[in-house]
């Protein structure tokens, strides 16, 4: 072997590296399974629980109901429909108010967010409104949107819409001022116009926080249809979920609780991929 060349350690050898790996992924294999051990450990130690303190009569299932009744309950309103109609429907139409009111809102957020941004100005005139707007609580708005739009789709999906606008503005903002200076500074050396600044540094720059703030926003417009359907409507889960109260089915109630969180955690499932799709570039979190 020629001076200027000399022998890795063996812990750095190819075959050495390579058996590395395999055994960190094996513990990563395992780490994965015991982790879904433990939940389905921690879920099944939960509705067993529950379901035997309520044949114990150590709580009343009148008012806290059980596990048993609550899967009969799901099952009931498949196979024969809610006082409202089939289920999938209830859950279509808070659903579809979902979707445009994240839409809207998500949008609306994004464009705001950016231009206050952006502009100093705007950010010192509008800063007071949008502070007073976003301390109103959104049960009060959610009454009058109740009563200026009526008990169909338009008031859920304003709720909806103001549910989201807040935290994705909120995001947007912040991360177009987080751009990095020097970035930005060198693009204006290059000669880049304020439009190509905004579109081609800025905007890049603070998409992990507007994708993060519309992780977040769509659980806020699920949450913002389904108070507007509580508070008045003609159909949806909010709907169900007011009679189920009214009538003290507690059963119906925590049914209709997991038919959202189902849907809720589909959503969320689907807004992961869409995000890690987008956010390639990011170092993976360990």
């Amino acid at each position: 072997m020629s001076p200027g060349h000399q022998a890795l350690p063996a812990s750095l050898s190819d075959e050495a590296l390579a058996r590395e790996s395999v055994v960190a992924q094996a513990a990563i294999r395992r780490h994965r399974f015991v982790i879904i051990g433990l939940r389905i450990a921690v879920l099944v130690l939960v509705l067993g629980g529950w379901e035997l303190s309520a044949n114990l009569k150590w709580i009343d299932p009148f008012f806290y109901s059980q596990p048993s009744l609550i899967w009969a309950q799901i099952v009931e309103w498949i196979r024969d429909g809610t006082s409202q109609g089939p289920l999938w429907v209830q859950v279509a139409v808070t659903l579809e108010e979902t979707m445009i009111g994240f839409l809207i809102g998500g949008i609306g957020g994004i464009i705001c967010g950016i231009l206050l941004g952006r502009n100093k100005l705007l950010a010192d005139v509008f800063s007071l409104y949008i502070q007073i707007a976003n301390s109103i609580p959104r049960v009060v708005l959610g009454s009058v949107f109740v009563i200026a739009l009526g008990l169909g789709m338009a008031s859920k999906v304003a709720l909806a819409v103001v549910m989201v606008f807040f935290v994705v503005f909120g995001n947007a903002f912040q991360g177009v001022r987080e751009a990095d200076k020097y970035l930005i500074a060198n693009a204006r050396i290059l000669g880049a116009s304020k439009r190509q600044l905004t579109t081609s540094v800025v905007i890049p720059s603070a998409m992990s926080w507007i994708l993060a703030s519309l992780h977040v926003s769509f659980g806020f417009a699920l949450v913002g249809a389904v108070v507007g359907e509580f508070l008045g409507a003609k159909q949806g889960m909010g709907l169900l979920i007011s009679t189920a109260q009214g009538a003290f089915n507690a059963s119906g109630v925590f049914a209709a609780m997991i038919v959202l969180a189902a849907v809720a955690l589909v959503a969320d499932f689907i807004l992961t991929r869409l995000e890690k799709r987008l956010l390639k570039w990011r170092p993976a979190a360990f």
